[in-house]
């Protein structure tokens, strides 16, 4: 499906999902798209005219998302909480890799051809991601005497991390662009639910004891959670 929006036209995907009880527009930060989940039952005749009718609403949406900041070759990425420099250095072998320059200047070097630059940033990203996250649950995980399943991540734009009722944990892989603290809090944060599946006050007691400092957290991520989505888009 095609949404004409100013001088541009927009694809719109649309994802029937079998529990789906209403049609729900979403603009995605990263890659600036939108997708429409829509009932099985629902038409496509009606789908669109769902999506016509909110095109300012995706317009708006759009609108105040945040200048992208694509994988290229001298964009300035987070790293742990730390600016770094993506440096495409063709002729090197390899894939990936940080180093610094002469006057200290954190760099993210990226070994071959240009194309592959922005693939092989994003999977050295999330390669940091699932070990840290690792290695943060396992040692929350220890703390609490509790089990934990698989780690997985994700690019959700709607919640930073998960805890299934079988302890399997999922998280956002842009975390690691935050300040490992920030991190390191989504671990205990979904850690604690393998005992208090919510977030009653005995949860949040539960999460402080292990993790004093998660009021710094949250508000850290308050402020600067949405802008991380910005990373990788085009």
């Amino acid at each position: 499906m095609e949404l004409a929006l100013d001088a541009e036209t927009l694809k719109v995907e649309i994802r029937r999902h079998p529990t789906a009880q209403r049609l729900t527009l979403r603009v995605r930060a990263a890659s600036r798209d939108v997708t429409l989940t829509a009932p099985p039952h629902v038409s496509y005749a009606a789908a669109a005219t769902f999506v016509q009718r909110h095109r300012e609403w995706v317009r708006v949406r759009l609108g105040r998302l945040p200048e992208g900041v694509p994988f290229v070759d001298g964009a300035i990425i987070p790293l742990r909480g730390e600016p770094h420099r993506i440096c495409h250095v063709p002729e090197a072998r390899g894939t990936v890799w940080e180093a610094e320059s002469d006057d200290g200047e954190k760099l993210l070097c990226v070994a071959g051809d240009e194309p592959h630059v922005a693939r092989r940033v994003a999977d050295y990203l999330k390669r940091l991601a699932k070990a840290d996250f690792t290695e943060a649950s396992r040692r929350h995980a220890a703390a609490l005497k509790v089990e934990i399943g698989r780690i997985t991540l994700r690019d959700t734009s709607s919640r930073w991390g998960s805890c299934s009722s079988d302890g399997d944990l999922s998280y956002s892989w842009r975390l690691i662009l935050a300040p490992g603290w920030v991190l390191d809090y989504l671990a205990a944060h979904e850690c604690c639910h393998r005992l208090e599946m919510n977030h009653s006050p005995r949860y949040w007691r539960l999460v402080e004891s292990i993790y004093p400092e998660r009021r710094a957290a949250e508000a850290w991520l308050r402020a600067n959670g949405a802008g991380l989505h910005r990373y990788g888009a085009e």
